[in-house]
């Protein structure tokens, strides 16, 4: 990348992952191998990735993004690790902005509402909660995957040059 293009101006991280049985079952049972692993690939991901990255933005304005959830802030149900995961994930990007932002390198997230996805296909309920979601939501609807990429466009861009370590909720105003 320093070679062919002169280093590296935007790392987007959008990894997560539980096994099943961790998101199935109560949360009280996840196991320290279930536990690890989350953390491992949702959050732990992102410092690793970062580190990379930021040797490769040197003397550039670099932006860091990730995807987190609400499962961060609240309790929803069949989300079990993932919600500590994206927690753990919430708090690197603060501390990230802090490390990297005397380099010039903003490190944002992206909490967004419910969407169809294939990750979202593997959490119960996930149907009823499209619907609770639109109902509830002051603009009473979902969101989709261009409104995400128009808020990631912004946070990437020196549109959003002064802004770091913030997680922007993109979810309808839920």
């Amino acid at each position: 990348l320093r070679q062919e293009w002169g280093g590296l101006d935007i790392l987007i991280h959008a990894i997560a992952f539980a096994a099943k049985e961790d998101l199935s079952n109560p949360y009280s049972q996840t196991s320290r191998r279930g536990f690890f692993l989350a953390l491992d690939v949702s959050a732990y991901s992102l410092v690793i990735l970062s580190r990379q990255a930021a040797k490769l933005m040197e003397g550039r304005k670099g932006a860091i993004l990730t995807m987190t959830y609400m499962g961060s802030e609240k309790v929803i149900p069949n989300y079990n690790i993932m919600g500590v995961a994206k927690a753990a994930l919430e708090a690197s990007v603060r501390y990230l902005a802090y490390d990297l932002g005397p380099k010039g390198i903003r490190v944002n997230a992206i909490s967004a509402g419910p969407i169809r996805t294939l990750a979202a296909s593997g959490i119960a309920g996930f149907k009823e909660m499209l619907h609770y979601s639109s109902e509830r939501a002051p603009l009473k609807r979902n969101i989709d995957a261009e409104e995400v990429a128009r808020t990631a466009l912004y946070l990437v861009s020196d549109m959003a040059s002064a802004v770091t370590g913030e997680v922007v909720h993109v979810d309808a105003g839920y």
